[in-house]
């Protein structure tokens, strides 16, 4: 890292509308900047008498003040080159140096400390300190000393993103520049979070793309997220194929996806499909690529980014379109131009997709879980419904990889249509092995506020406050799960009591003759008394003074059972059955200083950070960094 450090903060794009356009944080082997700068547009070499010396254009700018994090002869060779191409220069000294010939050459000088190295020219806080006080744009660093300190290139790093940050006005959203998939992603609303927001981000990005390069952007309080499909060709033509509406996201990674949106008007619409064609045509894009924005409560649009690959959520463009992106994206790679026209491009009906991750949802809306699937049944037999998995029973769910088990999409005449058949998906879409978020994915698309359409990227943590607890019954639906379990426990007591061909038994079977069964069900923490009586497949059931009428084919079997309440139609789900008797199962997507950062865990490439519920002091650690660690293992003990 010896040599000229710079850390650079360059404009990268412009938002719609007038908005600041993000920056850049780009690390260099070469040299650390503190303000943005044009780069060099030439330079003359001069050769004489076996002498080489750079000539220096004096309309080409640069710098205009440089720190000098050294002392002694290299402090003086950085200083003249810098006074001849006009850049004026800060020296750092020790109290003994302050007469030193450096510190006699710069335009200014700052004292860092004692004598000793450790406590001059060692002294990172101090000389962080001088970089601030001078406004200094740059830092050489010389040789020896800090010119191969990592810890102190992260410092000027992280410096340089609080000075952007407060350029750009709070709240900012810090994000991997080679990122997706919300990894490398961090909001900060002051300077102690854009800290801590670059050191996430830096790594989390150094983890998962190979690029620790990162970007600051004004953050949009409570917008929506919807991008615009488009799909060029190597003849110039390009088109948008409308848009998608990814607003339902958990640590900036999209959720739920659905196509249309339900907010956009038409106009909105085009003028979005346009401006992403635009963009698309005046870099001469040429396959299936993704443009996109953010949208405010008054339809403005500012742009985000452009995804020059295929998105996750593609699926929903090709159910309303009726296009096969992957089919044109081959198209195009080898030379053919596009089939369609804009006017070709139909908005055919509404698509929803869900994410299915081996995620625990009640942990931070999402923790990740690691295990092999013992029963793996996907819902395709249902009508709209398209699953995009790969991963069949006895896969493993690993620690290394992203935790998405499939893609689970829906798709109807309407966006009522295709949101009730999601719903019927996730009832009878069997995962067992691993802990997933079907429960948390159910909540969602029947919540009241999704339906009407008011969502935003902090639907999740505006909904749920406190974390994901699960789906709270209603009355009915309470009396509807005890009935159901109350007929479900008795119809496998039945079953129990059948003997294979006992008509031809030698040993006589005298099977107990029971009108009516009193039963306890311990539903959450209460207890309810519940009397069950049934004629072949129908069961009455009493429950708190009501009598409800349930029926089914009662196929223990099957891990799943379509029951019948009262008319209305169930999906229910056999978790577990113990020999004793005892059921789990699953019903509506629901099995029946404070706040001091003490570790930070590292799951599928996203660091999560583990905090203190209460003030104490550390007792014992059990981990170390890079240790694996699993659910439920002890890291941290306080006292």
């Amino acid at each position: 890292m010896a040599g000229l450090w710079v850390g650079a903060a360059s404009l990268i794009s412009a938002g719609r509308r007038g908005q600041r356009s993000p920056h850049q944080l780009m690390r260099s082997a070469a040299l650390w900047t503190l303000k943005h700068v044009s780069h060099c547009s030439r330079q003359h070499l001069i050769v004489s008498r076996n002498l080489c010396s750079a000539g220096y254009d004096s309309n080409e700018k640069t710098f205009d003040k440089i720190l000098v994090a050294n002392r002694g002869e290299i402090a003086c060779r950085v200083i003249k080159t810098c006074k001849k191409m006009g850049i004026k220069t800060v020296a750092i000294h020790s109290d003994v140096d302050a007469s030193s010939v450096h510190v006699k050459m710069a335009d200014e000088a700052v004292c860092v400390g004692p004598a000793p190295t450790s406590k001059s020219y060692l002294n990172m806080d101090a000389i962080m300190e001088a970089i601030k006080k001078t406004r200094a744009q740059a830092v050489h660093p010389g040789y020896g000393f800090l010119s191969e300190n990592k810890e102190f290139a992260k410092c000027l790093d992280a410096d340089e993103a609080v000075r952007i940050a407060r350029e750009i006005g709070y709240p900012v959203m810090i994000k991997a520049s080679a990122g997706g998939g919300g990894k490398g992603m961090r909001i900060a609303w002051d300077d102690e979070e854009t800290r801590d927001g670059f050191r996430f981000s830096s790594q989390e990005a150094a983890s998962s793309f190979g690029d620790d390069r990162l970007l600051i952007e004004k953050f949009i309080d409570n917008p929506r997220h919807i991008e615009i499909q488009v799909l060029g060709d190597k003849h110039g033509n390009a088109l948008w194929l409308n848009e998608r509406e990814c607003s339902i996201q958990r640590r900036n990674q999209k959720v739920v996806e659905e196509a249309p949106s339900i907010f956009l008007d038409s106009e909105t619409r085009r003028a979005m499909g346009e401006q992403a064609v635009a963009l698309a045509k005046a870099v001469q894009y040429s396959s299936a690529g993704t443009v996109e924005f953010l949208v405010d409560s008054k339809k403005n649009f500012y742009f985000l980014e452009m995804n020059t690959r295929l998105q996750v959520e593609h699926p929903v463009t090709e159910c309303i379109t009726g296009l096969d992106l992957v089919q044109e994206m081959i198209r195009v790679a080898k030379g053919y131009p596009l089939r369609h026209k804009q006017a070709d491009i139909p908005i055919n009906g509404w698509a929803v997709e869900c994410r299915v991750y081996a995620e625990d949802p009640y942990k931070s809306f999402g923790l990740p879980s690691i295990g092999r699937l013992s029963q793996y049944q996907e819902p395709i037999h249902l009508p709209g419904v398209r699953v995009d998995s790969g991963i069949q029973p006895g896969s493993d769910i690993s620690i290394y990889y992203d935790p998405m088990i499939s893609k689970l999409i829906t798709y109807g005449s309407d966006r009522t249509e295709a949101l009730k058949r999601m719903e019927d998906a996730l009832d009878n879409y069997v995962i067992r092995g691993v802990t997933h978020n079907i429960a948390l994915l159910r909540e969602v698309i029947i919540n009241s506020r999704f339906i009407k359409g008011d969502i935003n990227t902090k639907f999740l943590s505006d909904v749920y406050p406190d974390g994901f607890k699960g789906h709270k019954l209603t009355e009915d639906e309470r009396s509807q799960l005890l009935a159901m379990a109350a007929s479900l426990f008795v119809a496998s007591q039945l079953r129990a009591q059948h003997f294979q061909g006992h008509e031809n038994s030698r040993v006589p079977i005298v099977k107990p003759q029971v009108a009516n069964w009193e039963l306890s069900i311990k539903l959450n923490d209460e207890v309810h008394a519940v009397v069950a009586s049934n004629s072949g497949p129908a069961f009455s059931v009493e429950v708190d003074g009501s009598k409800l009428n349930v029926t089914s084919t009662w196929n223990l079997a099957s891990p799943l059972l379509s029951v019948n309440v009262d008319g209305t139609q169930r999906t229910i789900q056999c978790l577990s059955r113990e020999a004793g008797g005892s059921m789990s199962i699953q019903f509506l997507g629901t099995v029946v200083s404070e706040g001091q950062e003490i570790c930070v865990i590292e799951a599928m490439k996203m660091q999560n950070s583990m905090t203190a519920g209460k003030t104490g002091k550390v007792k014992s650690v059990h981990c170390k960094a890079g240790d694996t660690v699993g659910e439920g293992d002890l890291l941290v003990e306080l006292q």
